[in-house]
């Protein structure tokens, strides 16, 4: 019978003796299988500024070293993150699915409609955050089954960051759900692992969405303004006058980066403790290790493994040329793994000297504007497992995402045993 490590060990014969023009990393499968470093580790070597010609996407430059991104992130007056001209996925949605928001967008709107948001992700406010995700998140645990097999993807991580948009948006408490459900829509394809089964059913219910939150809008357009997203949206000079397609681009980039970002990065910390017993071990003796371990898991996971840029000029990158008009993708989630840029970085290390020395939050004008929030709930979260479940179990292999985007789990089994 062969071993997992086997079949990665011929895997990785194979990757090193394909031609270098055959590697094409934006197929869904390589990172559902989790094959995916196996190509990247190649790219960082021998061809760091990879021109790719995919037959789903077109060419493409693959960026997978961490200084490389960088040069990218900082040259946006080069790099444009426009959705008219492309906007920050691999994959291009039809015209009607091009929904605006300020992450696809380039200065000045960019910064004026980010601003309108960021008030309410200050360092102040995530003190003043800090009882009610605690709250929520014991609330959690303590529903959770002792001694038998529950799904942690589904009772932990969604449930935990579906509370905290409801909580943000001030959306209907019972009807939370709903935000998840869109925040798959978004990010999901019909070639996938998720509920997206055709483009038409993810245009119905993201229209679906919109709708929903313009009867929010409506109801807070002319009140006084309160300390919430869409209040914030809907008061702020910069996005009060927004087209529905913008205000729909704009709730679905605060969605998604609420509940794909951090979800994936509470399961994905509790499968590298399981992979790295020892950390386990280490983060147990000492409880004050998860102010580290946060960083280190959302540099491990990288809940999103591209943002893509259109060149608006000739540029060299890498001593390759890019052209006016090329497709630039960096991929986060090789940068995370740049042995020229990291230490170790194929280890999982709780303690790391620099554990913030990562490009998942991505770099430069559009690094995350959820960044504060994302580290609290996993830390918060950390703290209080600690103090119940000194051990869960990992039960099995998760299922991943089919997805060259959104690097997550549709599931993940495990257990709290009942005697540790």
């Amino acid at each position: 019978m062969q071993t997992q490590a086997n079949t990665l060990e011929q895997v990785r014969r194979e990757v090193w003796s394909m031609p270098l023009e055959g590697i094409d990393v934006s197929k869904g499968y390589l990172f559902e299988q989790d094959l995916i470093e196996l190509y990247f580790e190649r790219l960082r070597r021998e061809s760091p500024v990879h021109l790719c010609r995919s037959k789903r996407y077109g060419h493409y430059w693959s960026v997978t070293t961490y200084r490389h991104i960088v040069e990218v992130e900082t040259h946006p007056q080069v790099f444009s993150s426009d959705w008219r001209r492309g906007g920050i996925a691999l994959a291009e949605r039809p015209a009607e699915e091009n929904f605006p928001s300020f992450i696809a967008m380039d200065e000045p709107q960019h910064t004026g409609q980010r601003k309108a948001v960021s008030p309410l992700l200050t360092q102040a406010q995530m003190e003043h955050m800090q009882a009610t995700i605690r709250a929520h998140a014991a609330e959690i645990l303590d529903g959770l089954p002792i001694g038998e097999s529950f799904d942690w993807v589904q009772r932990v991580s969604i449930e935990l960051t579906t509370r905290m948009l409801a909580l943000l948006f001030d959306f209907p408490f019972d009807e939370r759900s709903k935000l998840t459900w869109w925040s798959d829509m978004a990010t999901g394809d019909p070639d996938g692992n998720g509920a997206v089964k055709s483009w038409e059913m993810r245009l119905a219910e993201l229209e679906q969405c919109r709708d929903r939150f313009v009867q929010l809008w409506n109801a807070r357009v002319n009140a006084p303004p309160t300390p919430d997203l869409i209040s914030m949206l809907a008061h702020s000079p910069a996005t009060r006058n927004m087209t529905p397609e913008e205000f729909l681009g704009n709730l679905l980039l605060l969605i998604v980066g609420g509940n794909d970002t951090t979800r994936n990065s509470i399961s994905g910390g509790l499968l590298a403790l399981h992979q790295h017993p020892a950390q386990y071990d280490k983060l147990r003796e000492n409880p004050e290790l998860v102010a580290s371990m946060v960083p280190e898991i959302i540099r491990w996971q990288t809940p999103l493994a591209h943002m893509r840029r259109t060149a608006l000029a000739d540029y060299e990158l890498g001593g390759q040329q890019i052209r006016a008009g090329d497709k630039v993708v960096m991929w986060y989630l090789s940068a995370n793994r740049d042995e020229q840029a990291i230490e170790r970085p194929h280890e999982f290390i709780i303690d790391r000297e620099r554990p913030k020395h990562h490009l998942a939050f991505g770099f430069g004008i559009h690094h995350c504007v959820g960044n504060r929030l994302a580290e609290l709930q996993l830390r918060i979260l950390w703290e209080e497992i600690l103090k119940r479940y000194p051990v869960i179990e990992v039960l099995g292999e998760p299922v991943r995402t089919k997805s060259n985007f959104v690097h997550g789990f549709m599931s993940m089994p495990v257990r709290i045993p009942a005697t540790v």
